[in-house]
């Protein structure tokens, strides 16, 4: 298989191994290095395929002066693989300088589809997905949160939200607030894992469960703010 010096961006599983596309496989196998956030959770999914490649790092802390010197390996007839710790790089990873730098130079950027929580957790909720709104990641910080949640009321679609799995029912508890109580969410938890569940309903109801289960996982939140 001929590389060449380009970028590929590559989406590994999101808990799930068994989630990897061939076409990633490959293109892991043949790429003369790969990029990737952590070594640790690179070199636990490298070793699980039984793959060894050269990892250099790519993080929020490092991420433009790794930037200019893995472009500079890519320039060199080198080809690289970036991926995330986990789902499909650049949603809130780093990675965007590398590629506009790539970009810029004509070095080709090819993206290999695969896993993610965004679809999953859409197709999974049973809402409407004719249109959407991602939203993102809300702040940490509680009263910027609300700020953000008031502004998204005024938003009316399906709203999309990620976060991390400590701030489950702190961020319910806010949609509650702001949205109401009887607000339709679903909250996709675990997606891909076998404790994977969708929680569907009011709001109200939701944070009820998940205050009792006192449940601490990856999810993805969806607001239906349409009504």
């Amino acid at each position: 298989m001929t590389m060449g010096n380009k970028l590929y961006i590559v989406s590994t599983p999101i808990g799930n191994y068994e989630d990897i596309s061939l076409r990633a496989l490959s293109v892991l196998k043949n790429v003369d290095f790969i990029i990737c956030e952590e070594f640790k959770e690179a070199r636990r999914l490298l070793s699980h395929f039984k793959i060894e490649k050269e990892l250099v790092s790519l993080n929020e802390h490092n991420e433009k002066e790794s930037s200019q010197e893995i472009f500079l390996k890519i320039k060199e007839e080198k080809s690289a693989a970036l991926i995330s710790d986990s789902g499909t790089p650049l949603f809130s990873d780093p990675g965007s300088l590398l590629v506009q730098m790539c970009i810029d130079a004509d070095i080709d950027v090819v993206p290999i589809p695969g896993a993610n929580s965004l679809l999953p957790a859409l197709v999974g909720s049973g809402f409407n997905l004719d249109k959407f709104y991602y939203a993102g990641w809300l702040s940490p910080k509680s009263d910027l949160r609300k700020k953000e949640l008031l502004r998204l009321k005024s938003i009316k679609e399906l709203i999309v939200l990620m976060e991390t799995p400590y701030r489950l029912k702190a961020i319910l508890t806010d949609v509650m607030k702001i949205f109401g109580g009887s607000t339709k969410i679903v909250v996709a938890f675990d997606l891909t894992l076998p404790t994977e569940k969708f929680f569907r309903g009011k709001v109200s109801d939701v944070l009820k469960i998940v205050s009792e289960k006192n449940l601490k996982g990856e999810f993805v939140l969806l607001i239906n703010n349409r009504e």
